[in-house]
């Protein structure tokens, strides 16, 4: 078996030659939000994107950069959880991407030091963006997250359009000389996503793209998962997630038996 990794050329240029050939492809944007009753809060990091280009989700598909998210210059901060909004499939030249190409909205579960007091949010954030040519971008963030705040719409969207959760799925694993193959199965009511992306929960394991064979309403999908090791190991099956896409909506399954 031939395993063909396809991988884009990221071109780093310095800012202002970024700035000049291009403007600025991205641009963030903390979005303060509001605290709850049980003292978490919820905020926003907004992506604009200049038209023409687009970013990714954090299983980007053929080549792209996942966002990195670092906090670690923020104030009575003690976690953030990042959820991503619905993202699209995207298509060119051969190559598949999963990504976003309008501006996007990750929703924020913060959880501070002191619940009574603001949060002093700081973040540089890494991303890939793509038009013509692929760059990567660090975009540096910070706001105030105040003790109260009030509803926001942008924040609001993005919680509303987040992948639906729909239990466990089937699957078989088997080791393979680099790695392991998992052959995953479930049943979907409704319309036929376009896409399955299967997730080990454990970072630094190259997962292959996977395809999608239907016999009525059930699918078989298939990847090969290979560690930086380069042998089999033991996968954390309820870690594993299976995300279908397309039509504008995904579906989330956590966990595989």
């Amino acid at each position: 078996m031939f395993r063909t990794v396809i991988t884009s050329v990221f071109l780093a240029l310095s800012g202002a030659a970024q700035a000049q050939s291009f403007g600025e492809p991205a641009m963030g944007e903390i979005l303060p939000g509001w605290r709850e009753q049980d003292g978490q809060h919820m905020a926003g990091l907004a992506i604009r994107l200049s038209p023409g280009w687009k970013t990714y989700w954090r299983s980007p598909g053929d080549g792209g950069i996942p966002p990195q998210f670092n906090w670690s210059g923020s104030q009575n901060l003690q976690a953030v959880t990042v959820r991503y909004p619905v993202p699209k499939v995207m298509r060119d030249n051969g190559l598949q991407s999963i990504g976003y190409d309008k501006d996007v909205v990750f929703a924020l579960i913060v959880q501070a030091v002191n619940p009574r007091a603001p949060v002093q949010l700081k973040g540089d954030i890494q991303i890939g963006v793509c038009e013509d040519i692929c760059i990567p971008m660090t975009l540096s963030v910070q706001g105030t997250l105040p003790a109260t705040g009030a509803p926001d719409a942008e924040i609001s969207a993005s919680l509303t359009n987040q992948p639906v959760a729909k239990g466990m799925f089937g699957c078989e694993i088997e080791p393979i000389a680099d790695g392991l193959r998992l052959r995953a199965t479930a049943r979907v009511d409704g319309p036929r996503p376009e896409v399955a992306i299967i997730e080990p929960g454990e970072p630094g394991v190259w997962t292959s793209r996977s395809g999608l064979e239907w016999t009525g309403d059930a699918f078989v999908t298939e990847v090969e998962m290979v560690p930086p090791t380069a042998a089999p190991f033991a996968l954390a099956r309820n870690d594993v997630r299976l995300t279908l896409i397309g039509n504008g909506q995904a579906i989330e399954l956590k966990g595989c038996r």
